[in-house]
């Protein structure tokens, strides 16, 4: 199987600002340096893969790409009450969206691009889940929890595990390898929670908790994260009395979830000043926020859990997560870092908050999740919404060419959006004639870091859609090949050949030809119920695959008959099929058939479909034979990996 190396590059484009590009323009540079949260004095340059002297045309551009500074890490202490961590669960509660499966691989670029954001913990997975899951969490803390940055920074690798001995041991064995490894153990202790779902008394699941807790630390961790799950929907004097326990036990950071995003910000505040004033040895501890955003309040509850004494925020990229997702780490880190040092007194410290986050990195890393996820922002989201620094009022567009800062609160080269030319009205057009610098610096101008293989396979796309596409590629046609391309990493079998025939009197009838891993070409024909459908019927014959297509959309990426065709789909392995993907479930701890996703494009619709579903197809395949080489592994006692000793042949020794 064929696995394309993956590398994380630092953005290497200026910006023809003359002031900050971190803050609008009519703010001086001294107020810039004196927020924390933008630039520490003491900070270190990051060293990337990139040359440091690209970013020194611009100054207010090279200050951006400065590591920020940052207290040292101690579990359960923080020595700069203002100091607040950021903790990234993209890649477990991230996941957990619908059809936001993540193969292990994408899971290490990603841990790659959260490091370079600078990010204090990452949440790697649920180790427990799947033999994969465990070596995706294990692979992700022995690699990124190892690499230690010129600053002496390297961010925490945590796993999550349900409060019992086999969860807790299998968690500790994944993220052990880290330089700073963390245990997160879960329960929940609301009365609904606690009657309908563990069908336990308050005090088991007390007496479960401490023992969980108190479990952890008898392997040798010692940075422990207990959540008290539905603490949102909890009886505070229940939680004053869980918590003060499990902190007796030997946990360092007390996570407080909104689970059901049911909490208004007052109310959530309230909670959190609350726990602070009654738990017993609250002192000893880091509290921290989980918020769902089922009212679409998680970040402002995040916020102000932050403005009463939590000192370490839970968040995901894109704000992506179960059900209306998660509080969104862009919007939580440049919330603080625009208003931080002035809107957050009255808690412990001087209310002047900030983090360590490099927001030059965020961009970069949402493209990144939104592509291998396949889950799109909205184009209005903030902070990384495709619309978030447009502007279209003849009205705002006047105010912008006189002064920027009229209708930006920031500038999207903070966040690490190059503007470029093409923004202010001198953009080439990309078309059949273009080559692959113009189509890199278009890319990098958009947001996205591609290493040469990916340039390489975007490129050649490009030139295949540019060919049929009169008037050239905008930046929405670009950035659909991007997605399309996005699933290569996987890329077992691969459409070579395609023809349908269809009609009113007609049956649909499809001839797919496909080249396989052993590099052989196949083609079969097959009917369905339209041309699509015998497509994937075709496709299914071919691949001897046994699905079920769970989701089907097209968007068309712009206007206009020649305009691209974005596909995505999710499919779901069939139960008890040949490519059963049975997982366990963080939230339920019930067994459920994982999804997975795929994305193609193509002026095509049929040829857009097609590629589409076999994007999806390769990675579950990638996945099953990943799997299954790790059931071997953890089957075979001998140490031989399956080697057997051939008949009258004398033992060798192989040096490899």
């Amino acid at each position: 199987m064929r696995v394309l190396a993956a590398s994380i590059a630092a953005l290497t484009y200026a910006a023809t600002s003359t002031t900050s590009a971190f803050t609008p323009s009519h703010l001086n540079g001294n107020a810039i340096r004196s927020q924390r949260s933008i630039a520490g004095s003491s900070a270190t340059a990051i060293t990337t893969l990139s040359s440091a002297s690209s970013h020194d045309a611009n100054p207010a551009i090279a200050e951006l790409y400065k590591r920020r500074s940052r207290p040292e890490y101690i579990p359960g202490q923080i020595s700069d009450p203002d100091y607040v961590r950021i903790f990234d669960t993209t890649l477990r509660d991230g996941e957990q969206s619908p059809g936001a499966t993540l193969t292990s691989n994408e899971k290490l670029e990603i841990a790659h691009n959260l490091a370079l954001l600078g990010v204090d913990i990452i949440e790697a997975g649920f180790p427990i889940a799947s033999p994969d899951d465990f070596l995706g969490v294990k692979q992700i803390a022995d690699q990124v929890g190892r690499k230690v940055f010129d600053d002496g920074y390297v961010p925490v690798i945590a796993g999550l595990s349900r409060a019992n001995t086999k969860d807790i041991e299998r968690a500790w064995d994944a993220v052990k390898g880290a330089l700073r490894p963390r245990v997160h153990t879960f329960i929940a202790t609301s009365d609904i929670h606690m009657k309908s779902k563990l069908n336990k008394t308050p005090d088991e699941v007390v007496e479960i908790a401490v023992k969980a807790v108190t479990f952890a630390k008898s392997l040798g961790c010692d940075d422990i994260e207990f959540s008290p799950e539905d603490a949102g929907r909890s009886d505070p004097e229940f939680l004053y009395r869980i918590l003060g326990e499990v902190i007796v036990a030997g946990a360092t950071t007390l996570n407080i979830p909104d689970t059901t995003g049911w909490n208004m910000p007052w109310e959530f505040g309230e909670l959190i000043k609350k726990l602070r004033e009654n738990v017993p040895g609250a002192e000893n501890v880091v509290f921290s926020t989980h918020c769902q955003n089922d009212l679409g309040l998680a970040t402002a509850n995040s916020l102000a859990g932050a403005l009463n004494g939590a000192r370490q925020l839970e968040c995901t990229i894109n704000g992506i997560g179960e059900r209306a997702g998660n509080a969104s780490l862009e919007e939580i880190v440049m919330s603080l870092a625009l208003k931080g040092g002035t809107h957050f007194s009255g808690g412990p410290g001087s209310g002047k908050l900030h983090t360590a986050i490099n927001p030059v990195y965020i961009t970069p890393t949402s493209k990144m999740v939104a592509e291998y996820t396949g889950m799109k922002c909205q184009p209005h989201k903030a902070i990384v919404g495709a619309n978030a620094f447009q502007h279209e009022s003849g009205i705002h567009q006047d105010g912008m060419i006189k002064d920027k800062s009229t209708y930006e609160i920031m500038t999207p080269e903070s966040i690490g959006l190059m503007r470029g030319e093409s923004q202010s009205g001198a953009g080439i057009v990309l078309g059949k004639h273009s080559g692959r610098n113009a189509v890199g610096t278009r890319l990098r101008e958009l947001g996205y870091d591609l290493n040469m293989d990916k340039l390489n396979a975007v490129f050649k796309r490009f030139k295949e859609v540019a060919e049929k596409k009169k008037g050239g590629l905008d930046d929405d046609d670009l950035e659909s090949l991007v997605s399309d391309q996005a699933g290569s990493v996987n890329e077992l079998w691969r459409v070579t050949g395609l023809q349908t025939t269809t009609g009113l009197s007609g049956i649909p009838t499809a001839t797919v030809k496909m080249m396989g891993p052993d590099a052989l070409e196949r083609y079969i024909s097959a009917t369905g119920t339209g041309p699509v459908d015998a497509v994937y019927k075709a496709i299914d014959q071919i691949m001897g695959v046994s699905v079920v297509l769970e989701s089907y959309s097209m968007n068309s990426v712009n206007e206009g008959i020649e305009a691209l065709a974005s596909t995505r789909v999710v499919i779901v392995p069939t139960i008890d099929g040949p490519h059963d993907s049975a997982v366990m479930d963080a939230q339920t701890s019930q067994l459920r058939e994982k999804k997975f996703s795929g994305s193609g494009s193509d002026t095509d619709i049929i040829t857009s479909s097609a590629r589409a579903y076999v994007s999806a197809l390769n990675k579950l395949l990638t996945w099953k034979i990943r799997r299954m080489a790790n059931e071997a592994e953890e089957a075979d006692t001998t140490g031989t990996k399956g080697a057997v000793a051939v008949e009258g042949e004398p033992p060798s020794v192989v040096v490899s």
